[in-house]
């Protein structure tokens, strides 16, 4: 399902409308507008899964099997301590493509569009189609309801882009086949399918041919392609020979300390479901080994379509962007999926590869998904609005391990939108230490430190020689 989306004309960019017969082509640039494009011009190629925790082969994972993610890996800057800002999908996608917290977006769940609360908000798509960049989105870039809305707009937001592929496979239509915790229910719920059939067929199958398609006839035109896989997004679905690679038997489940729980605070835990906590062990090893074929099988798809900018040469001048919208539990503090402040849900994979800075190492420091509105912007060579949240990863781009100083902000939401249930957590992450506190402290607080306790096992926060630290994080939390 493809539609392409109206956009207004500007002085510097001659916009062509994309007819539904032949080869889809990105919109056109005119003769003047080539000739002002910025002198470190460079394509972009953005690449983002859904749901994808930081278990890579690159991230020392010694069962996952990642090659394509790796490769990026290898030739771009691995952030080792990236984080996003809400560990829910719309959320986070409204932060990150709009460069803005969540409380400057008004997204904090699942329903509210951006735009109601920043209606005028310039994303980072429409960014480089103000400076003269055809821009297109293959897959879910904004939020979709996974899977009901697969092969729709989901909450898209049509003035950033000029066009849009809306990917449909045969995982939609293998919905009655899907084994689920609560029969019949999909996306929140633990569900699961080892797949007849082909890769080709499933959505994200679909998604790489069609981004592939869009490399090969625009390869000598400016762009930004934004590509969303849906995988390894519950259900998990992909085809059986990737639930092969990973054996049940072979896959050890996390230790989860006795009372961990009971000892709070209670929001800490507060993103747990009953049929998930009533798992049986085998269920739970059943469980990884669909989410880690899931990724399996979304790093394959993401490699045709890197493989395609490297056969096309357009490697040579083509930023890649590669992240997850937030982290993901598999069990660990007895949890599942996302909407936690531990590590697990707040952390994210992030890969840069600018061919003009070849690298292959990884950075330590602190960053940020709203990092990337302001990094891209610079690399390209184009104005970012003002007021934008982030800052630009240049330096670091530059060289991995410089001085920064640099701290990430990870919030969650419980109990709906206002009234006495609401519960709001904010977290602070620097390298040594993660400060967490619930509804200002009232509901608990949190202080882990992360070099001697990266399993956020003991918390610190009540103790006397600790003080000086909390009064230091929670300036930088309610800054």
């Amino acid at each position: 399902m493809t539609r392409t989306a109206p956009f207004p004309r500007t002085p510097r960019v001659a916009l062509l409308l994309l007819g539904a017969v032949g080869v889809a082509t990105f919109a056109p640039l005119s003769l003047a507008a080539q000739r002002e494009k910025p002198p470190e011009w460079m394509n972009v190629l953005y690449l983002v899964a859904d749901d994808l925790n930081n278990r890579l082969a690159c991230y020392g994972d010694p069962l996952v099997q990642s090659p394509n993610i790796d490769r990026l890996a290898a030739t771009g800057v691995r952030f080792d301590r990236a984080y996003c800002q809400f560990p829910l999908c719309n959320p986070s996608r409204a932060s990150f493509l709009t460069g803005l917290r969540p409380d400057h977006t008004g997204v904090t769940e699942n329903a509210t569009h951006f735009r109601k609360r920043v209606p005028d908000a310039v994303t980072l798509p429409q960014a480089f189609q103000k400076a003269g960049y055809s821009v297109a989105r293959v897959g879910k870039l904004y939020h979709y309801g996974v899977p009901k809305q697969i092969g729709t707009d989901g909450m898209d937001d049509p003035p950033s882009w000029q066009k849009v592929v809306n990917p449909r496979g045969r995982d939609t239509a293998d919905e009655g086949k899907i084994f689920s915790l609560i029969p019949g229910q999909f996306g929140g719920t633990l569900s699961w399918l080892a797949a007849d059939g082909t890769d080709e067929e499933q959505t994200d199958g679909i998604a790489a041919a069609e981004a592939s398609r869009l490399l090969e006839a625009n390869r000598d035109k400016p762009f930004f392609l934004a590509v969303g896989f849906y995988r390894p997004h519950t259900p998990y679905v992909a085809p059986k020979a990737y639930f092969n690679r990973y054996p049940p038997e072979k896959i050890k489940l996390p230790v989860v300390p006795e009372g961990e729980r009971e000892r709070g605070p209670r929001p800490a835990f507060a993103s747990s479901h009953a049929q998930q906590d009533a798992m049986t062990d085998a269920q739970r090893k059943e469980a990884i080994q669909a989410y880690l074929a899931s990724v399996t099988f979304m790093d394959a798809q993401l490699g045709k379509v890197v493989e395609t900018l490297r056969r096309q040469k357009l490697d040579r001048n083509t930023i890649i962007v590669f992240h997850s919208d937030h982290g993901y539990h598999l069990g660990e503090h007895g949890l599942w999926q996302k909407q936690s402040l531990w590590e697990n849900s707040a952390r994210v994979p992030l890969i840069i590869v600018d061919p003009r800075r070849p690298s292959g190492k990884a950075s330590p420091r602190v960053v940020e998904l709203v990092d990337l509105y302001p990094t891209l912007a610079e690399l390209c060579g184009l104005p970012a609005p003002t007021g934008l949240d982030g800052k630009s990863l240049r330096p670091l781009l530059q060289n991995p391990s410089a001085a920064w100083e640099g701290s990430a902000i990870t919030q969650v939401q419980r109990g709906g939108v206002q009234g006495a249930n609401r519960v709001v957590g904010r977290s602070v992450r620097t390298e040594r230490w993660r400060y967490t506190e619930w509804n200002e402290g009232a509901r608990g607080r949190q202080l882990h430190d992360m070099q001697a306790d990266p399993d956020e096992r003991r918390n610190m926060e009540a103790e006397p020689e600790n003080a000086a630290t909390v009064a230091k994080l929670q300036a930088l939390l309610r800054r």
